[in-house]
């Protein structure tokens, strides 16, 4: 099960493509300057996935105005977190868990899907300006999407 509230979050360092290239993304980067939005979600050209991450951008202003930055998380390749956010025009921050240790250090690593091996689950984690984990979710099964609305109930006390 996900990390419980009240846990100091794993700090991480992950890639990301950007059109300057390979970049860290780093979870501390945030600490002491705004609060952190992490989505796991199991895999980029999937159905449930792309709808979550494009929704998710359609309303990134809320997040902007909730002192939150939105960081995606999947065990996919930055090369191909890029393709599938250019195909769909996805705005956040893509991070790869190539190896699967975030998702551990979460305890959000799925040992299987649909024979697939092992993948992210789909949760979501408030993270405060301390390192503090402040909402934490992982939803019953991979084709449910989180509580955006607690989510977004839990970073407007944090603002």
């Amino acid at each position: 099960m996900a990390l419980p509230i009240g846990t100091k979050a794993p700090d991480f360092t992950l890639k990301s493509k950007k059109p300057e290239g390979l970049v860290d993304v780093k979870l501390s980067d945030n600490f002491g300057k705004k609060n952190t939005l992490l989505l796991f979600f199991p895999l980029a050209f999937t159905g449930v996935c792309t709808q979550e991450m494009c929704d998710i951008t359609a309303g990134l202003n809320a997040y902007a105005g909730l002192n939150a930055e939105v960081i995606g998380i999947s065990v996919d390749s930055p090369f191909a977190q890029e393709a599938w956010a250019q195909k769909e025009k996805i705005g956040i921050t893509l991070a790869s868990d190539l190896n699967k240790t975030t998702a551990k250090a979460y305890d959000v690593l799925l040992p299987d899907l649909i024979g697939l091996g092992s993948v992210s689950a789909r949760a979501a984690f408030v993270i405060d300006k301390n390192g503090v984990i402040q909402y934490s979710e992982q939803t019953p099964t991979v084709k449910q999407l989180p509580n955006f609305e607690a989510i977004k109930q839990v970073l407007s006390r944090l603002a």
